[in-house]
């Protein structure tokens, strides 16, 4: 049959595949049979350049693997897979995060001749990339379900991290997987965590917590390359996994290392950010398409919810965080102090209590002004921070910090003490006038604060006696 007559006669960007249907029934090579005029022009979009002459452009060999012109993309083997060799017409929304738009493809099986290969003809028509583009509504009832039932979750009225933890148990069920997390990524601060795990009983797979370092943090770096540009990956068997290994050398070892035989891996977008991942392993491969539709929703709501934890998270921290210094702030010690104070249990006993005021820092501002004075402050932090490694650290007042130490002992907060008098010596000007109380239990953490203030107020005397001209005004 003459194909290019025949996609000619489409009005939109088509072409006709062909698609291997390997012995064993799985997806072989996929080919570009040919296109009509406005598809072969639209390859030039795809990337995959072939130098001719001086100029770099997508020279469309007939019947040649799709691959000569796009990243190998294992969702798109098995759509084609899907409609030219199952039979299925299929209407998908392909989400393209390396280029501005979507694709809206249509898919129509073709009378093929015979077994061991099938044809169908692909229609795209490009979509302008919108935040928020669900395009992809041509779904299942069952897929339907089991997004709404998501929804439904992420918008309970309980903790955060209890509803993250629901949703993950249901996307592990969905998957029938061994095991699902989501994992937060922080480029600011290079960091990736765990922010929900579920895993099969039974399973041996390991937690996720057991990688949570700076070297796994690196390896999820290499991720988007591995991705290609896909807006996900699911790898379903063997053969699909030496895709991996071959993109992907270090990760397809960690996989391999930990037992996992299939793998979906979904990036976690909200307005153009990438917050982390959805991952899950050894998930039942027959499953793939219905993972594949279901998550590629749900996920993007899962996202939203994140990025507003994380929104509401920052400002929370940022109405407790002293600006200057990155100490907790005065707000955040009375709300710490009246949770303390308001604890029907009693205050923790073995708690340190630690006033500790800088000295000099009128007379820095006034001869050397407040830019000398902000970074006294700073460099104060530094030094308390540094040394009350786990305690709560709060700036009370303008030269005055409040630390507490918890289940501590009297020689170590003393120790304390004398170390961050020690410390302050290797920072120009700064010097703490210091006084600490144990608190015993039983004591009003009041009264503990009154004796540390009252102590500090001691040496601060012992201060200006010894250096009167530093004395404030």
């Amino acid at each position: 049959m003459d194909w290019r007559a025949f996609t000619d006669h489409f009005d939109p960007m088509t072409c006709v595949l062909s698609v291997e249907k390997k012995p064993d029934g799985t997806c072989g090579t996929v080919r570009i049979v040919t296109g009509n005029q406005k598809y072969l022009d639209s390859l030039e979009l795809a990337g995959g350049a072939v130098d001719v002459g001086s100029e770099k452009k997508v020279e469309f060999v007939p019947n040649s693997e799709y691959t000569r012109y796009i990243p190998k993309d294992l969702n798109f083997e098995d759509v084609c897979f899907r409609a030219a060799v199952q039979k299925q017409p299929l209407h998908n929304c392909v989400h393209m995060p390396r280029y501005p738009f979507d694709i809206m493809a249509y898919l129509m099986p073709l009378e093929s001749g015979g077994d061991d290969i099938g044809y169908c003809t692909y229609t795209q028509v490009l979509i302008p990339k919108k935040d928020g583009n669900l395009s992809n509504l041509n779904i299942s009832q069952e897929t339907a379900m089991d997004i709404i039932g998501t929804c439904i979750k992420l918008r309970e009225d309980k903790p955060f991290q209890d509803i993250t933890q629901e949703v993950m148990e249901d996307i592990r069920g969905i998957c029938d997987a061994e095991f699902c997390c989501i994992l937060l990524t922080d480029e600011a601060r290079r960091k990736i965590s765990v922010l929900a795990q579920a895993r099969a009983n039974g399973s041996v797979l390991p937690w996720m917590d057991n990688y949570m370092d700076d070297d796994f943090y690196a390896l999820s770096e290499t991720w988007p390359d591995t991705l290609r540009g896909s807006f996900c990956l699911i790898i379903s068997n063997e053969q699909e996994m030496e895709l991996i290994r071959e993109r992907n050398p270090a990760w397809y070892k960690s996989l391999t290392d930990a037992g996992v035989e299939r793998l979906v891996l979904f990036p976690l977008h909200s307005r153009g950010r990438l917050l982390g991942y959805l991952y899950a392993a050894n998930f039942q491969a027959e499953k793939a398409g219905h993972i594949r539709d279901t998550l590629e929703l749900t996920t993007y709501f899962v996202a939203s919810e994140i990025a507003n934890n994380l929104f509401i998270e920052q400002l929370r921290t940022m109405s407790k965080t002293d600006v200057l210094t990155g100490v907790m702030n005065r707000n955040a010690m009375n709300d710490r102090i009246a949770e303390l104070c308001g604890n029907p249990d009693g205050t923790p006993g073995h708690m340190g209590v630690v006033f500790a005021d800088m000295n000099g820092l009128k007379y820095t501002n006034d001869h050397l002004g407040h830019v000398a004075g902000d970074q006294l402050l700073k460099n104060a932090a530094v030094v308390l921070q540094s040394t009350f490694v786990g305690a709560e650290i709060f700036r009370a007042g303008g030269d005055e910090f409040l630390i507490l130490m918890h289940d501590t002992t009297e020689e170590d907060l003393q120790e304390k003490i004398a170390e961050i008098r020690k410390k302050a010596e290797l920072f120009e000007n700064v010097s703490f006038a210091a006084g600490g109380c144990l608190l015993q239990p039983g004591m009003d953490l009041r009264d503990a604060m009154s004796e540390a203030d009252a102590q500090m107020y001691r040496d601060k005397g012992n201060f200006y006696r010894k250096y009167p001209e530093l004395k404030r005004e």
